[in-house]
């Protein structure tokens, strides 16, 4: 080989070398959440769950750099739109995630879609998002809200309670949430309350609930308002007259430590519980015990870090190039990760299909705790799927 054609070879290594020598861009997620009030706790775990995913991951999901933007919405619809739209149109972010209340996301997710961006909602899946509004870039990876609460009504059923008296917080979710229970409980509801949002104070409630003297409670008060609810319907001697059924927000690790042992015996519904065997879940609980120790694992931290991983699907899909949305949405759509929960699909409107079990209050070693009994329901849709025109 001649001078000249080493000095080619030389020049045209060099240049191929170029791209591999440059590390690649992180793709950067924004996630918007609750982080501070009584609430605050449930957005620490969705955003401690989903970095946890990418600690794992290295700073990768599905192979590819991520840099997570974090904002505190302060539980205010106007405050968590104003970020979100900071996020899409000034940062160019495309990629969306992080809020806990359905209120809250309602006031956001138009404009995020609208901008072609993507939402995974790692908690609020309000029903008008599953149906006739369902969007292409809309996808919800914990459940929508009905079929949450259908866990509980199905809870309820199978206990033979034959009246209830249902409670919740007066916003989209609430309503939701006792829609849900009513479609699998077949008894009779002798009461229904939808109280103010921020509401944390119940004796009138707790009344009434007296008055009416059903054979089962359910209510819907997630994050601080449920622990205020547990701890007023103890003190008014209601928990050893009234039995409650209870949805995974409301009788969630953090809640159920705040009560103590007046939770013990109490049935929830949920979707996940940390004494699942499956490897995902296995490998997600000891990794959040080695860097939170003995700090309680929800629900919310088990949905954070699933969403992290059905974005982490739509990236190794699309290499991270977010131009090629068309790409990372049929990534997103197939799922191809390993859940939490074992089994997982998204049906055809991007909500989930996935087990639903029975749990029971019992004493652990720091605590109150839940333990596993059975599904109540398997490989379920939600109910507004034929809604949904995609």
């Amino acid at each position: 080989m001649n001078a000249r054609s080493l000095l080619l070879a030389g020049l045209l290594a060099s240049a191929c070398a170029i791209p591999g020598a440059q590390a690649q861009d992180p793709v950067k997620i924004g996630m918007v959440t609750t982080l501070s009030g009584p609430a605050g706790y449930l957005g620490q775990d969705v955003r401690d769950g989903f970095n946890l995913a990418v600690e794992l991951g290295e700073g990768k999901l599905g192979g590819v750099p991520v840099e997570v933007v974090v904002e505190d919405d302060n539980r205010n619809p106007g405050q968590a739109r104003q970020i979100a739209e900071g996020m899409v149109f000034d940062e160019d972010i495309k990629i969306m995630t992080g809020i806990i209340f359905s209120n809250i996301l309602n006031a956001v997710a138009p404009d995020v879609l609208d901008a072609d961006a993507f939402y995974i909602s790692p908690n609020a899946a309000p029903s008008n998002l599953a149906g006739a509004e369902c969007d292409q870039n809309f996808f919800s990876v914990a459940w929508q809200n009905d079929a949450l609460h259908e866990a509980a009504g199905f809870v309820a059923e199978n206990e033979g309670y034959g009246s209830a008296f249902l409670l919740a917080a007066n916003y989209q979710a609430g309503k939701d949430a006792l829609t849900g229970f009513k479609r699998r409980f077949s008894g009779e509801v002798v009461g229904e309350i939808y109280t103010p949002i921020e509401q944390n104070e119940f004796s009138a409630e707790l009344a009434q609930i007296r008055a009416a003297n059903p054979e089962v409670v359910y209510q819907f008060f997630p994050g601080g308002a449920g622990i205020a609810f547990l701890r007023q319907y103890q003190q008014a001697g209601l928990l050893g007259e009234i039995p409650l059924v209870l949805g995974e927000p409301t009788g969630d690790a953090v809640i159920l430590n705040a009560v103590g042992d007046a939770a013990l015996g109490l049935r929830v519904g949920s979707h996940w519980n940390e004494d699942f065997d499956n490897e995902a879940s296995q490998t997600f609980v000891a990794a959040w015990r080695e860097r939170y120790g003995d700090r309680p694992i929800t629900t919310y931290a088990s949905q954070g870090y699933d969403t992290a991983h059905v974005i982490g699907a739509g990236l190794a899909a699309n290499g991270g190039d977010m131009d090629d949305a068309d790409t990372f949405r049929e990534g997103v759509r197939s799922a191809d990760f390993e859940s939490v929960r074992g089994d997982f699909a998204f049906d055809k409107n991007h909500q989930p299909i996935q087990n639903w079990y029975a749990m029971t209050v019992v004493e652990g070693e720091n605590g109150p705790k839940l333990r596993t009994d059975g599904i109540v329901a398997e490989h379920v849709s939600d109910v507004y799927v034929d809604e949904c025109k995609m």
